[in-house]
């Protein structure tokens, strides 16, 4: 397949997406600040080379990470793969037949939020602003974790055909209890976690499994049931950083507690 059309067509659809921006930037210096762009042939390149990577990263998204993440989904249900680990009648889904599937699910989940960029931005700003209390690789892996945790319940509600709203509502009770009792260094930045973490790794392969999956499962829509595993993957990161903070500040008061009995 020549994929020079579809390039071409991303970088057009990308220079009209980024043409409001623009305009918008241009139009507060000139007309507002009134004053002159700076370095204009930097930004001229820049704004290039914004253009030109997100033509790239668009259609990189259509030609493997989407894809990609449909075929493990459909290949990870498949009746045959099934069969092989002990199912032979397919009656009625039964979700514990599924188990590979939400091991995939929380080992994708772990390694795309580690390699998140906008999860690494945020996480040395951190270690910046509070003076190293709080790390870099503490926050990565705890957010990491969040989201693993929270693809793989996804997942499982997707098999299983639950309804997503009450997974949310009871997962935002769950924090607003963990935020009445967190450090007050930790609660933004935990609910800035959420966001950073649906970004351009992980969103592209978490929304492909998800559509994947409810297409393969049977019974299932991917409009009703492949949606909202993104949703999972923002409220879980939440709930374990403010965990993590809360392990952290129990960690040095029973150990301050035992300085003072020695």
């Amino acid at each position: 397949m020549n994929p020079l059309p579809g390039m071409l067509e991303a970088l057009v659809a990308t220079m009209l997406d980024v043409l409001p921006i623009a305009a918008v930037l241009v139009g507060f210096q000139l007309l507002v600040l009134r004053r002159r762009i700076p370095n204009l042939g930097r930004i001229l390149v820049g704004f290039a080379c914004v253009v030109i990577g997100l033509s790239l990263f668009l259609q990189g998204l259509q030609q493997a990470l989407f894809p990609l993440g449909q075929l493990m989904a459909a290949q990870l249900t498949d009746p045959g793969f099934l069969a092989g680990t002990g199912t032979t009648v397919f009656d009625a889904v039964r979700w514990q037949d599924y188990y590979w599937v939400y091991i995939f699910a929380f080992c994708i989940g772990f390694a795309t939020t580690i390699a998140e960029p906008a999860l690494i931005a945020v996480a040395i700003k951190a270690e910046d602003v509070s003076a190293g209390a709080i790390g870099v690789t503490g926050l990565r892996m705890a957010v990491a974790l969040g989201v693993a945790i929270g693809i793989a319940l996804g997942s499982w509600r997707i098999v299983t055909g639950a309804p997503l709203e009450y997974f949310i509502m009871v997962g935002y009770v769950i924090v607003i209890i963990q935020t009445v009792f967190a450090p007050r260094i930790i609660i933004p930045l935990a609910y800035d976690s959420g966001g950073v973490t649906t970004s351009t790794v992980t969103v592209p392969l978490v929304a492909a499994l998800g559509l994947g999956l409810a297409s393969s499962v049977p019974g299932r829509s991917p409009l009703i049931d492949g949606f909202g595993l993104i949703a999972f993957a923002s409220l879980f990161p939440i709930m374990s950083v403010l965990a993590y903070a809360q392990l952290g500040e129990w960690r040095n008061r029973r150990k301050r507690r035992l300085q003072e009995e020695h």
